[in-house]
């Protein structure tokens, strides 16, 4: 069976950046990754990578940033204020929230913290950094109804595993 849309797919990745420092791997969550093809669970270009490949495969790919978490907006930098914090405690850099626009809601990060204002970055932490992936394929199988209706592999058991 190749890698194909509604596919479940599961691989061992690691991912690093062009200075060949590890960014993440598979063997940094307990092990392989197992995620539905085609439904844009991974960046879009490791997607595209995959597609085709077959049980046993590997492949080392490099992903610019518009392929992967895409470019660095600087519009995507804010300054809000303090109280809209109330109530966290121990606000500090590094934190995220979830912050809600017009748009809809994402993840914004603290960046800065004066007496009055608070600044984030809603950048992705992977956005305008190139991607260096070296994936093995260990499995590949259709995806079942179930899986296909809640958008996301379920284990040998079922949706409870």
């Amino acid at each position: 069976m190749k890698i194909n849309k509604n596919a479940v797919v599961t691989v061992d990745y690691v991912l690093r950046g062009d200075d060949g420092l590890v960014i993440d791997s598979s063997a940094n969550h307990d092990g392989p990754l197992s995620y539905i093809h085609g439904i844009g669970a991974l960046v879009p270009g490791l997607e595209a990578a995959l597609e085709g490949m077959e049980k046993g495969g590997t492949i080392s790919t490099r992903l610019e940033p518009a392929d992967g978490y895409g470019e660095w907006k600087q519009e995507l930098l804010a300054e809000v204020p303090r109280e809209r914090f109330e109530g966290v405690t121990d606000l500090a850099v590094g934190m995220q929230f979830q912050m809600g626009t017009p748009n809809g809601h994402f993840t914004v990060t603290v960046t800065e913290i004066s007496d009055s204002m608070v600044k984030v970055d809603g950048n992705h932490p992977l956005a305008g950094v190139a991607l260096n992936f070296e994936v093995d394929v260990l499995d590949i199988r259709e995806a079942t109804a179930e899986e296909l209706e809640h958008g996301h592999v379920h284990g040998p058991g079922g949706h409870e595993s």
